[in-house]
């Protein structure tokens, strides 16, 4: 039997096998209900080249992404040796000669070659001797058995051209690597005849070993060498802080949500999976020693949907309960993966499968009892919304009986928490100071519901979202402020899909408008270190990086970044509904731990907040840990004194 014909007979059986492995993954994606996702595709396809071409996310975490691009490229340009075995085993007299097979392309194959023995070694270092925390729940013989068959196909290649050279047939002027190991072969008396017969083992070893990979591949977590592509070309453009709508609205208690109801992206986002913990890495909840990984839900979810019988509900089998509950929907997750995995999305459609079976912790209960009675979830009655405004000295306008320039959103906590009203105090009488035409909807304002929709609870989320769409329709303002960041983000990001669209600003964007514009003008200040946290739905979610930042310094304070800053902040542990929650099986709440990476800057003398959530969270975590006094907690309006005002 002919070489060709043996060749074309493996490559078929192997084409078979990994089709065969494969199957389970295609008819999960063929038959998985519909999403569009193929709006914007230059921006898809840019978004691609940067992702995988750039590896801008991977060389986040830079030892593991070196590693990574040396493997792939490697794997680019070693792929002209894998079409030059195949095309040569397939086609006597096949060459990559005519485009520089033997001079460039030969020694490019050479180099690279060892740039993946290398790569080989720094990720088994990092696996088996740094053993990274990020990597606690991978597949570590996964893994393993990867090196193994990258390692044999780079061996075997080597070997192949070094025995040629032995053998006579290449002059080896091009291959310096296997020129090197002829000359290994020859000390050991492989040469001539014998070099030729190993010439043609290490060609069937290198044939059988690339086979091998690809047979392994579609049951391996690899498998995104063939899916990250579309992952990322797929992923979300749309506004970051607008949740999907349900998968299947008319899901309940007696129809509970499977992964029957997950879309295909959904779906192709299991399968694409590294588990390289990247997310975990991040998450604030597996960090306070909480059941929740955003990788291992991942993983769980795909191991249900590859296994015989992936019916079933998610919610409380699946995934446990506590585990949905831990998180914070502060998107760390999602920022960190490479992949451009949707994690939160996920989370958030198997709460609400929890909301309809009633399933909720009683804390969570009667703080939507509360939204649901007076659309606040501290209880309040709706009349008390502003009666902060008494100590102001002067008359807050009601935005639904006289027109104003620009209406304050104030939210619950900036109405109500004791431990925020100096703040809200403070930022009127700026306004006033800086002779702003503002107002405020009284008691029509309600809860903005962003935090209501990430708990799940979804037709209380639109109930609320209507109600302050209908009080702003019937109020004259040109812009919206608010100092709530969670308020921010509903009124920018989900109200438009309720019909609900406006300008809206964070204080600190208005703050410095007025103080570009002269309106307002500040007392220098002493030059103190501060450290500032990024609120998660300011800045990962709504961009909110340097607004907050710009005014610190107008105000004389140095700012001292923590490590965790901007896209890469750590969450206060407040999100997603968990500020209503109980701290059952926490270890270290997220606000104590990013307290103690302030306070390891030794120099900071105030920790920096630019969110009312923030302030109370990290208010109760100064007092638990008995620093109080070194590391006050301030809002960014605290550093703002006014040196005179320029009313408009």
């Amino acid at each position: 039997m002919s070489t060709s014909l043996v060749l074309l007979l493996l490559m078929l059986a192997a084409l078979a096998a990994a089709g065969w492995r494969a199957r389970r993954i295609v008819r999960a994606l063929v038959k998985a209900p519909r999403e569009a996702r193929w709006d914007r595709p230059w921006e898809r396809l840019a978004g691609v080249g940067t992702n995988i071409g750039l590896h801008r996310r991977l060389l986040q975490i830079r030892y593991s992404g070196v590693l990574h691009l040396m493997i792939f490229s490697g794997f680019l340009v070693l792929f002209t040796a894998i079409v030059q075995a195949f095309g040569h085993g397939l086609f006597p007299g096949f060459s990559l000669e005519p485009i520089g097979g033997r001079t460039w392309i030969a020694l490019l194959q050479e180099i690279f070659a060892l740039v993946i023995v290398a790569a080989l070694g720094l990720a088994a270092w990092q696996r088996y001797v740094l053993k990274p925390r990020r990597f606690a729940g991978s597949k570590g013989r996964d893994a393993t058995f990867i090196y193994l068959l990258v390692l044999a196909v780079v061996l075997s290649m080597l070997l192949e051209f070094a025995s040629a050279i032995a053998a006579g047939q290449d002059d080896g002027g091009w291959r310096p690597v296997s020129h090197a190991l002829a000359g290994l072969l020859a000390a050991l008396g492989i040469s001539g005849e014998g070099a030729a017969r190993a010439e043609q083992v290490f060609f069937w070893a290198h044939i059988s070993a690339v086979l091998g990979f690809l047979i392994y591949i579609p049951g391996s977590k690899h498998r995104h060498m063939f899916t990250a592509a579309f992952n990322i070309f797929f992923r979300n453009i749309g506004p970051k802080g607008r949740l999907p709508a349900p998968m299947a609205p008319e899901k309940s208690a007696e129809a509970p949500l499977t992964l029957a109801d997950f879309s295909w992206k959904q779906r192709l986002d299991l399968f694409s999976c590294t588990e390289c913990g990247r997310c975990q890495a991040a998450c604030p909840a597996y960090a306070a020693g909480q059941p929740l990984s955003p990788k291992l839900l991942i993983m769980d979810l795909r191991d249900h949907l590859m296994s015989d019988d992936p019916g079933g509900p998610l919610a409380g089998n699946v995934i446990a309960e506590e585990t949905l509950w831990a998180c914070t929907t502060c998107r760390a997750c999602m920022e960190v993966c490479p992949l451009h995995i949707e994690h939160v999305p996920k989370i958030v459609e198997m709460r609400r499968q929890l909301v309809e079976e009633a399933k909720v912790g009683p804390t969570l209960q009667d703080a939507l009892a509360n939204l649901q009675r007076g659309g606040n979830s501290l209880g309040k009655p709706p009349r008390q919304r502003a009666r902060w405004s008494k100590d102001l000295g002067f008359k807050l306008k009601d935005a639904r009986k006289e027109p104003v320039d620009v209406l304050w959103f104030v939210g619950d906590y900036a109405s109500f928490d004791p431990r925020v009203l100096r703040v809200t105090l403070k930022f009127a009488k700026l306004l006033k100071a800086a002779g702003v035409d503002f107002g405020v909807l009284m008691e029509a304002e309600q809860n903005s519901g962003n935090d209501v929709r990430r708990v799940g609870e979804e037709g209380l989320f639109e109930m609320l979202a209507r109600s302050n769409i209908e009080a702003l329709a019937g109020a004259q303002f040109k812009r919206i402020v608010t100092t709530d960041p969670h308020s921010l983000n509903a009124l920018r990001q989900e109200y438009p899909a309720l019909g609900g669209q406006y300008e809206v600003l964070h204080h600190t964007d208005l703050l410095l408008e007025l103080l570009e514009a002269g309106k307002l003008k500040l007392k220098p200040g002493a030059g103190q270190v501060v450290t500032y946290h990024d609120p998660c739905y300011l800045g990962r979610y709504n961009g909110g990086f340097e607004a907050p930042r710009r005014l610190i310094e107008a105000a004389g304070y140095r700012l001292k970044e923590m490590p965790r800053n901007r896209a890469n902040s750590f969450c206060c542990g407040a999100g997603g509904g968990r500020i209503w929650g109980d701290d059952t099986g926490v270890k270290e709440r997220p606000s104590e731990n990013r307290i103690k990476e302030a306070m390891a800057l030794e120099e900071a003398g105030l920790f920096v907040v630019a969110c009312p959530k923030d302030m109370v969270m990290y208010t109760a975590a100064v007092q638990a840990l008995d620093v109080e006094e070194k590391l006050p907690v301030r809002d960014v309006l605290d550093l703002l004194e006014l040196e005179e005002a320029v009313a408009a």
